[in-house]
């Protein structure tokens, strides 16, 4: 972009405008995921919806591509050239106590929103780790804390601020610009820049959770047995997943935990903590654990159930959506990603079913699919020194024995450079053929391509 090109631009919107070069240029383009950088044209740093409505138009007026993040948690689309457009300044949050929604800026976190609900005995449905962006993570589908209970976070999304690839802000729900609605939960990307969004917050000032941690080469035989069989007949309030990595021996490491391969069962029970204790009872009966977390706390305490990591970081990694729990296949799978595996590895094995599996009730769906999926089975492998496609390839190895009980991957759970054939196993044929023909509606000149938008 010419130096006359970008000053342009700085006079028609209110946040930075930044080049290649510029002192805040490398801070504005960069993300949580930092194994992918990006290298756009030109940055804007928006402060609000007025700028992205202008810098979506200059962009349309000059033929350039657009790329958006906020917190950069996901896979960041490629911009190398082009226009990237930074919505993380964009953070405001309004609850609405008596209609139990909030509304999000296009940039706020997911930590923001459980601190303005609380108050109010309310909270939102975030994932694991509350420092990433709600607009994301709710549009790629959102398998929460508590997921089986209220279901996928996109069938709570009630309305979404959208500016267009033609440079249009709309209020999208599920009354106007039905399709539209559609395709932005669960569809994600190619559609334009959400600028805010409004979701619904639910009755959960508490909750009965925490984790379990067993030595893995211990127990992980009976502990995939008895989780297979635990999970099949437990109630919708209950949801959980086992967590498998290796610990490095060094002090930042609990001492029992230290240079084990560790297995951790997390749960998160929205119902009373006696009852709790009884429901994980067969999961304590596999054997005494190294650490016990579980107790009932408030739901603002329940980022520390997963203790997901909260410094920038490159990873790479990939998902399975199975119809059921091969407990031999899965053995296998967790032991290869243990000590001898060629890269580090964190393996997730999480149940699914419950509210997941039902369609929103709204009348206009999604595009979230696989709802038939009873089990998801995640790998990742992270670490500035990480070789990125070696991992992606041992990853696809360890996934080889279980392509049979495979009924697609979650869109969510794809983070890396993933190939065509993982990005198109995000959707149903049908999905896919409708999400390229809304997309080819409000984009025809392909300006918000992406990966997974550009399948056939």
């Amino acid at each position: 972009m010419s130096g006359q090109d970008s000053e342009a631009l700085a006079q028609q919107v209110r946040g930075p405008v930044l080049v290649p070069g510029d002192e805040e240029y490398e801070a504005e383009t960069a993300g949580f995921q930092s194994g992918l950088r990006i290298r756009p044209a030109v940055a804007v740093g928006a402060l609000d919806a007025e700028d992205v409505r202008a810098a979506v138009s200059f962009a349309a007026s000059r033929s350039l591509p657009v790329r958006v993040h906020s917190t950069g948690h996901g896979r960041p689309a490629e911009a190398q050239g082009g226009m990237l457009i930074s919505t993380r300044r964009m953070n405001e949050v309004r609850v609405d106590p008596e209609r139990r929604t909030v509304w999000t800026g296009a940039g706020t976190r997911w930590e923001q929103v459980i601190e303005a609900a609380a108050p109010y005995g309310l909270a939102p449905l975030n994932g694991s780790a509350p420092h990433s962006g709600v607009i994301g993570y709710a549009l790629g589908g959102g398998i929460g804390l508590l997921a089986r209970t209220y279901g996928y976070t996109a069938d709570h999304v009630r309305a979404i601020d959208l500016v267009t690839p033609d440079g249009t802000l709309r209020h999208v729900t599920a009354a106007q610009d039905a399709d539209l609605f559609w395709a932005l939960r669960g569809g994600r990307d190619g559609l334009g820049v959400v600028t805010g969004l409004e979701t619904d917050l639910v009755p959960v000032p508490r909750l009965y959770g925490g984790a379990l941690f067993y030595d893995a080469a211990a127990v992980s035989g009976e502990l995939l047995t008895v989780y297979r069989d635990w999970t099949e007949g437990l109630t919708e309030e209950l949801t959980s997943s086992l967590g498998f990595i290796v610990l490095p021996d060094i002090p930042q490491v609990p001492e029992p935990l230290r240079g084990r391969h560790v297995a951790q069962l997390r749960v998160a029970f929205t119902g009373d903590a006696a009852a709790g204790e009884r429901l994980v009872a067969p999961m304590r009966a596999v054997g005494p654990p190294l650490i016990d977390t579980l107790r009932e706390m408030p739901y603002t305490e329940s980022p520390s159930i997963h203790s997901d990591p909260t410094d920038a970081h490159a990873y790479t990694g990939t998902n399975l959506m199975l119809d059921g729990l091969e407990v031999d296949a899965v053995r296998q799978f967790v032991e290869q990603a243990g000590h001898e595996a060629p890269v580090m590895c964190v393996v997730q094995l999480q149940h699914l079913g419950g509210a997941l599996s039902r369609a929103p009730g709204d009348g206009v769906g999604n595009a979230v699919g696989h709802r038939e999926a009873r089990y998801s089975l995640s790998v990742l492998s992270g670490g500035e020194e990480l070789d990125a496609p070696a991992a992606a390839a041992y990853h696809h190895k360890l996934g080889e024995p279980l392509e049979h009980r495979k009924v697609g991957r979650f869109l969510n759970f794809l983070f890396g450079e993933s190939d065509a054939d993982e990005l198109r196993d995000a959707y149903e044929p049908e999905t896919r053929r409708r999400l390229t023909e809304i997309r080819e509606r409000y984009d025809p000149d392909g300006r918000f391509r992406t990966p997974i938008t550009s399948l056939p």
